[in-house]
């Protein structure tokens, strides 16, 4: 029986897929990212021991509640604990659960038989993913995360390969992604996928900082002002515009 290391549930999520959703943290994250608000997530094989059974049993005590929403996983990077991960989705699939994965796709591995063995399995029970764009441009990506965009693209290839349904969700920083260059490129990437439904542009705030603190790690955007709810407004159409005019010409679904 495999067990997932878990941080935390949240039963009643929002703005983690459709509806109303039961969104389950797992514990481990390899990025680093510069504007992480929940670096306790990060260090692997912590957190509280869990099966499936054990996950959901909140979810399907109160299933009545869910029946437009569905079950989210986010972390950390819930793609760290794959066999969970499948297990998990593979009982909800069963019982008609929408199922969904918030993730930075940094765990994509195209040239390991074993782990596209493993996504291939996962992939047919996932109805979503929110997927996680920290920047486009891969050389600010590694300054920014500490690894490639490479694996992160090509995982958003292989969801719109699959037909699996894409929400985009992109932070804007200031001195960092807030530039109508990375926009644009990120809404030409975009035009390059026939699934995408969603994009979610979202302004860099410092909410995280307290954690920092609370766990004395130096917080390293502290210089950085936060993104306002206009820039990203502004970000979101440049990105768009770019994405359709990329377009221009076909008939494709737009994003949101």
């Amino acid at each position: 029986m495999v067990k997932g290391h878990i941080h935390s549930i949240e039963t009643c999520g929002t703005v983690d897929g459709p509806g109303l959703r039961y969104v389950i943290f797992l514990q481990g994250c390899p990025m680093r990212c510069q504007y992480c608000h929940n670096p306790d997530t990060w260090e692997p094989g912590t957190g509280d021991e869990m099966t499936v059974d054990e996950v959901l049993k909140s979810f399907y005590h109160n299933l009545a509640f869910y029946k437009h929403g569905g079950v989210t996983v986010t972390g950390g990077e819930p793609m760290m604990q794959m066999d969970f991960l499948i297990e998990l989705f593979t009982k909800l699939h069963a019982d008609g659960v929408h199922t969904c994965i918030d993730t930075s796709g940094i765990m994509f591995q195209p040239k390991s038989d074993a782990f596209m063995e493993k996504m291939e399995a996962l992939a047919a029970v996932t109805d979503l993913v929110m997927l996680d764009i920290k920047h486009i441009d891969n050389e600010k990506h590694k300054a920014l995360t500490g690894h490639s965009n490479e694996r992160i693209l090509a995982f958003a290839r292989y969801l719109d390969d699959k037909g699996i349904p894409i929400w985009i969700r992109h932070v804007i920083v200031p001195g960092i992604t807030l530039y109508q260059e990375y926009l644009e490129k990120l809404g030409e990437f975009m035009a390059t996928l026939n699934h995408v439904q969603a994009l979610d542009v979202l302004p860099y705030h410092t909410m995280g900082k307290v954690k920092y603190e609370n766990l004395h790690m130096d917080y390293p955007l502290k210089d950085t002002r936060e993104a306002t709810k206009e820039e990203a407004v502004a970000a979101k159409k440049i990105i768009l515009n770019a994405y359709k005019h990329a377009k221009e010409g076909h008939s494709q679904f737009s994003p949101t």
